[in-house]
């Protein structure tokens, strides 16, 4: 299954969580990535982290494109083009910058694939939308403005789709003021796949975790 960047764009925005991951056992990735997407997460961010991560990355799309297609894996923490060409061609969906790095959305788009850069200005957001970002990453969201940066971007340009990483936490009232605010998505981390479950090996309890935040956020936006 190939997804092309709207059905990734699309897909995203209808989970509303993106869970953002990193572990160096490959097995360990594969059961944290399948559980997130039984969950009712199938886009997942992977962290660039250390040497040999793309390698590990190729490893982990290759299998999952054999066992689980409709699972959507992307890369984040990308900070130069040529990291960007290493992950595109080891089957990366979708990039995910820290800040907005013009070469690397030229190689995305040369590509058709969805960009998330990293903005933390108006200038940079509108710098990203120049660039054909159709997502910016809000980084680190709680501090450069938190919900009330999102409501402000959103009075002059309402066309904006933000998702921000660092600050949204899964429970009902952190989503009720994000989501409240106009964000289309949320990156989160370990507090959404906790270092506890990932050592227990409690995949099931990352599952359910994973499960009622995605639900919390459609039960926000069906009110």
């Amino acid at each position: 299954m190939r997804h092309d960047r709207l059905a990734v764009l699309t897909a995203l925005e209808t989970q509303g969580v993106a869970p953002v991951f990193y572990h160096p056992d490959p097995q360990v990735c594969l059961n944290v990535i399948r559980a997130c997407a039984r969950g009712g997460a199938p886009v997942i961010e992977f962290t660039n982290r250390g040497d040999f991560a793309c390698d590990l990355f190729g490893e982990i799309a290759r299998e999952l494109q054999k066992t689980d297609p409709h699972i959507i894996l992307g890369i984040g923490s990308v900070v130069d083009a040529g990291t960007a060409s290493l992950y595109l061609n080891r089957g990366a969906r979708f990039v995910v910058s820290p800040c907005l790095i013009p070469d690397v959305a030229r190689v995305c788009n040369r590509r058709m694939t969805a960009y998330f850069p990293g903005c933390g200005s108006v200038t940079e957001i509108g710098q990203a939308h120049e660039l054909g970002c159709e997502i910016v990453k809000l980084f680190p969201g709680a501090s450069v403005g938190g919900p009330d940066f999102v409501k402000a971007v959103m009075g002059p340009m309402p066309w904006t789709k933000i998702m921000p990483t660092g600050g949204v936490d899964p429970d009902a009232a952190s989503i009720a003021k994000w989501f409240g605010a106009g964000i289309v998505a949320a990156g989160m981390g370990s507090k959404l796949v906790t270092d506890a479950a990932v050592k227990a090996g409690d995949w099931a309890g990352i599952e359910a975790n994973v499960r009622q935040t995605v639900e919390a956020v459609a039960a926000f936006r069906a009110k």
